[in-house]
């Protein structure tokens, strides 16, 4: 008999606006629950609710109506991005605080796991000296040690290097608590969680498995419905372009989603033409664009770079890798000139037009509004063979006509991030350097800003913890692994992961073992003879999938002929709700089949 499902969070018909403002509704009427052991991820536009949604299930926000009940006994436990931490206090005092004896957590093993797994060794170390990134590691490890029934997270991989989103995945996986997640990290997603809710229009959708499935899922819902909202389904049909050009069978998917998906795609132009990219960025830059020779670069009493020699030519689209730390900031810095070598010599062609992001927010002009802000630097933009207007730039990063006349000192943190990062490609650079340019970004935003980069003509230089955009928009990777050279890994990320294990990192060695798609949720060995069944029930059950949308398109017709006989009218709907709960239901089976098959 199978286990009975608990729901830990019960929301019912929960509303919720923006405080101050009832016409701006945040929820609307949204019921929904977290059960044990499920581990949800939550995506949606910036200032969509997701934040708002999380509050509320940590009991941190009343709603404005409706009805939230938890189980008895709840250990809830919540990460919220801007909790400070208390003054004066002892590392020791925030993250030990339930232990009353050091002899109590030394021995614990999980506890030590997170302590290092998240770099928070110096216990005695006060707070109030700790850097932005520091403090979030500190709020990270207070959350997860002790054994809570739900872990709340929102951005908790903000401040991460690769190794430390490798571990936190790792981690949680291998925990039976129920985990809610708010993150821009899509592979992240896609490594931990089972579940996906998307915030959007004051609804929630919910949607089977990880990223790459809620891609594949939302593109069938709007193929199902007309694609009613056009911008949402133009995304979907981008990023699935993607997904399919990518490793194959991130996730089992069944096989009539992949060709509805298919059909979506028909559409959307080839992958990134590299020559064609090569030929628009020579044309602009000649052969000369930056150079390093024999540079020296120290920081303090270490050396980041020790007689290196690093030429950067026409096109080059390159990702920076390393853990927090390692200088990649202040080699985008030395390649800017804005740090000065210590010894060597930086070259730079006479035609290069270089702009750079910075992770700090600049001055922008706050008396304009966001329209004119960007007109002020151009009305239009050239990237490749595409020409677009100053607002459809700013419409795909996430700037909407209606936010366009918002004044730009009424911007949140994130908003003017993306404003910098809209004022920066309408200046047309052909040379562009990036320093963890996701950050604020929700994962709407992040997919368009991939799809700018990946058609834009001219020398890129990303540094990012974020694996599907170094992945996507660069076609080389390096790292600094603190040797005084700079490392080409024609592996990429999973090369950088397994030269850091192989040199000893604990923390490197367990976020290796998540580090393929999917990999981190394999299934169990099965043998011949049960992988032979498996795939038989998945026949059967295709065969019949395809029987029940055949017969939904038929109930389809039927009702459209019947649209003058009410009584019809509900005989076929009934008709109709049942053969989508059967379909919905078999497609679930399929899926658990397929699961086995490939295990």
């Amino acid at each position: 008999m199978p286990p009975v499902r608990q729901n830990l969070v019960n929301l019912e018909s929960v509303t919720a606006h923006v405080p101050g403002d009832a016409s701006r509704v945040l929820l609307d009427s949204v019921s929904l629950g977290v059960e044990r052991g499920e581990r949800i991820g939550v995506v949606g536009l910036n200032g969509g609710g997701k934040t708002t949604l999380l509050d509320i299930l940590a009991g941190r926000r009343q709603p404005q109506s409706g009805r939230i009940s938890r189980v008895g006994g709840l250990k809830l436990s919540h990460l919220a991005q801007g909790d400070p931490l208390p003054a004066g206090a002892k590392i020791r005092d925030v993250v030990l605080a339930e232990y009353d004896a050091e002899h109590e957590w030394a021995s614990d093993p999980r506890v030590r796991d997170v302590l290092t797994g998240l770099g928070v060794t110096d216990l005695d170390r006060t707070v109030d000296g700790l850097s932005g990134g520091e403090k979030r590691r500190v709020g990270l490890a207070a959350t997860l040690i002790g054994e809570p029934d739900l872990v709340v997270l929102d951005e908790p991989t903000n401040h991460l290097d690769l190794e430390g989103i490798g571990w936190l995945a790792q981690h949680l996986l291998g925990r039976r608590c129920g985990v809610v997640v708010v993150t821009h990290d899509r592979w992240f997603l896609d490594a931990v969680c089972t579940r996906t809710w998307e915030v959007a229009g004051g609804r929630v959708e919910s949607y089977l498995g990880g990223y790459a499935d809620w891609v594949y899922a939302r593109a069938e819902r709007s193929r199902q419905a007309d694609a009613a909202e056009a911008r949402r389904r133009n995304l979907a049909r981008k990023e699935l372009a993607w997904l399919r050009r990518g490793p194959p069978a991130r996730t089992a998917k069944p096989r009539y989603r992949i060709e509805a998906a298919e059909a979506l795609i028909a559409d959307v132009p080839p992958p990134r033409n590299t020559v064609e990219l090569l030929g628009f960025a020579t044309n602009r830059l000649g052969r000369t664009v930056l150079e390093l020779e024999d540079a020296t670069v120290r920081i303090g009493e270490r050396t980041l770079l020790d007689d290196v020699t690093w030429r950067l030519g026409p096109g080059d689209r390159i990702g920076i890798v390393g853990i927090n730390g390692s200088g990649k900031t202040t080699l985008l810095r030395s390649l800017t000139g804005e740090r000065p070598l210590d010894s060597g010599r930086r070259i730079q062609g006479t035609t290069v037009q270089l702009a750079q992001l910075t992770q700090e927010l600049i001055d922008l002009p706050r008396d304009m509004r966001v329209l004119e802000a960007t007109e002020d630097v151009a009305k239009f933009v050239r990237l490749g063979k595409l020409e677009l207007t100053a607002s459809s730039v700013l419409e795909r990063l996430g700037f909407p006509a209606s936010r366009q006349w918002t004044p730009v000192g009424q911007l949140s943190g994130g908003e003017r991030r993306r404003l910098q990062l809209t004022r920066l490609l309408m200046a047309e650079p052909n040379v562009l350097l990036l320093d963890e340019p996701t950050n604020d970004l929700d994962v709407d935003t992040l997919s368009n800003l991939e799809d700018l980069l990946d058609g834009w003509p001219g020398t890129l230089i990303v540094v990012s913890h974020d694996r599907y955009l170094v992945e996507r928009v660069c076609d080389t990777v390096v790292a600094l692994f603190g040797d005084g050279a700079i490392t080409h890994l024609p592996g990429g990320i999973d090369e950088y992961l397994r030269r850091r294990a192989e040199a000893g990192d604990p923390v490197a060695t367990i976020a290796m073992a998540g580090s393929g798609s999917g990999s981190a949720k394999a299934a169990p060995t099965m043998s011949a003879a049960e992988q032979r069944a498996a795939r038989k029930e998945m026949s059967r059950l295709e065969r019949r999938m395809t029987a029940l949308t055949a017969k939904q398109s038929d109930l389809h017709a039927k009702l459209a002929e019947a649209s003058t006989d009410p009584g019809r009218l509900m005989e076929l709907g009934a008709e109709l709700k049942a053969v989508t709960a059967e379909s919905e239901a078999v497609e679930l089976e399929w899926m658990a089949a397929a699961e086995l098959a490939e295990s």
